[in-house]
Formats: C-alpha cells, structure tokens, sequence
C-alpha cells in the first residue's frame, strides 16, 4: 500500500496555495513530484520497498488536508490533530492499536489515537452526511484507480477496489 501511494501521489490544490483555485482540485504527482523524476515512477517505488524491508520501517497515511465534509462544509484538519497522530505513530501507540478497514481504500484505520477525536481517525464518521460520503469516497477512489492504469503494474492491487 506504501508504494501504490507514493506512486500515486495524490494531492489537492488548494485556494492559498495555487493561482486561480477557490475550492479544492485533485491531483496526482508520482511519487509526489512527477516533473522531477528520471527514472519510471515504480522504480522509486521499489527503492522505498527495499529501504523501508532494510530498516524495518512502517509507513503512515496521515490525513493533513479536509475532514468532516466537503469543502465549505468540513474543515482542514487542525495542527494539533496532526500533531496527535505523528505523536502516536513516535511514541508506539499507533503501531499498538485497534484498527478498522478503509471500506473505499483498504487500508487500515486506528479506531483511538491519544488526543484525537475517534471520528476524525475514520473519515466517515466525520462527516455528517454519510451518503455524501460514500459517493465521494467511490468518485476518489475511481480516480486513483484510473490514475494509476498507465502504470501497468502488479502494484495495482495495493489500491482501491471498485
């Protein structure tokens, strides 16, 4: 999964931060910066594979962006949630608890971090509108699914399942 998303790359432009933007805009970057790759994206991919297999390392999605709704609706995600949760994943406590499935993405959720608010660990719980969400989860997930077909790669199973 470390390695589908570090090919993917996904991101937002967000107003602030880019010119003519006034709501959130997805957008994928291999490896978080396509234009300055050399080498094929899934090259990078397996260089990751192989330090983090050297250094017995773990990989964290952290949510740093949009929680509780869609723009206009929720919120960017505070500094000390943030916070909270690299502090978890430091000190061990993230690696020790209990976890749910992602039922768009796969991927594993802590279900109680230290100094975190239970329903911002699963997107959503956070938001109201749990229609809204599922729908918005199905729309991103069929964007990285779509986004990684120029891949060609055996990777592909790591992602969502549509």
């Amino acid at each position: 999964q470390a390695m589908y998303h570090f090919i993917s790359g996904y991101t937002a432009k967000v107003a602030g931060t880019e010119r003519g933007i006034t709501e959130p805009v997805p957008n994928f970057s291999a490896c978080f910066g396509a234009a300055f790759l050399p080498l094929h994206p899934t090259r990078y991919a397996e260089l990751l594979q192989e330090k983090m297999e050297t250094h017995g390392s773990n990989a964290w999605l952290v949510n740093t962006g949009w929680a509780g709704g869609m723009y206009g609706v929720g919120e960017r995600m505070s500094i000390k949630t943030t916070r909270s949760c690299i502090n978890g994943i430091l000190d061990g406590s993230a690696a020790e608890a209990d976890y749910v499935q992602d039922s768009a993405f796969g991927f594993d959720i802590p279900v109680s971090l230290s100094g975190v608010d239970p329903d911002l660990l699963n997107p959503r719980n956070a938001w109201m509108d749990k229609d809204e969400y599922d729908s918005t989860a199905k729309k991103l997930s069929g964007m990285f699914v779509k986004n990684f077909e120029k891949y060609d790669s055996p990777i592909s199973q790591f992602g969502p399942k549509v």
